[in-house]
């Protein structure tokens, strides 16, 4: 169980006994009510979205993922097939479960996938990854009125904002949170 002061961000808990991840966590203090904590819940199975406030004596239950180790193999309409590397066993998630992480996978990327109760609900990429520059316009000089970065296409179809020194075919490396450059390789 999670107390009032554990629940924070990115936290998975159990709720009406399915997996929800804390989106928004805020503790705020009232006069002479006590302390409430404004959360806003997204159900990993689903995706809906909830708010729901606790009291300082209320508690979640943590819910229990299990995670699977696994590696993308291909994509095959709006399937995304996986192999488990503990025993070499093929599955596919649907696109639906990836969600917009959809846009950092390619072919042998290792993933956690996180199981609850036997059942896929989301995934979890590496925090950076390396990917191939397929499109870059091409940097202006003197062009740099708006920071000084450009729109580039990845090998995953994915559009990064990117120094304007990035060039066709050049390897850049991803934050897979954020969805940002990092740095050229």
């Amino acid at each position: 169980m999670l107390n009032f002061n554990e629940i924070k961000l990115g936290s998975i808990v159990k709720f009406n006994n399915e997996p929800y991840v804390v989106t928004f966590a805020q503790h705020l203090k009232m006069g002479r009510g006590g302390a409430i904590l404004k959360t806003k819940l997204k159900n990993l199975i689903n995706g809906n979205v909830l708010e729901y406030s606790l009291k300082g004596s209320d508690k979640m239950e943590e819910a229990e993922l299990k995670k699977i180790k696994a590696s993308f193999l291909y994509k095959e309409k709006e399937n995304y097939f996986f192999m488990d590397e503990n025993n070499f066993e093929q599955f596919f998630l649907n696109k639906n479960i990836l969600g917009d992480k959809i846009k950092f996978l390619k072919e042998g990327i290792i993933t956690n996938i996180l199981n609850f109760e036997k059942k896929p609900v989301a995934i979890e990429l590496p925090p950076k990854i390396e990917l191939k520059v397929i499109s870059a316009p091409p940097g202006i000089k003197g062009d740099t009125a708006q920071g000084g970065t450009k729109a580039v296409t990845v090998e995953t179809g994915a559009i990064i904002n990117a120094p304007l020194f990035i060039n066709n075919n050049d390897i850049i490396r991803v934050n897979t949170e954020t969805g940002e450059y990092v740095e050229r390789v």
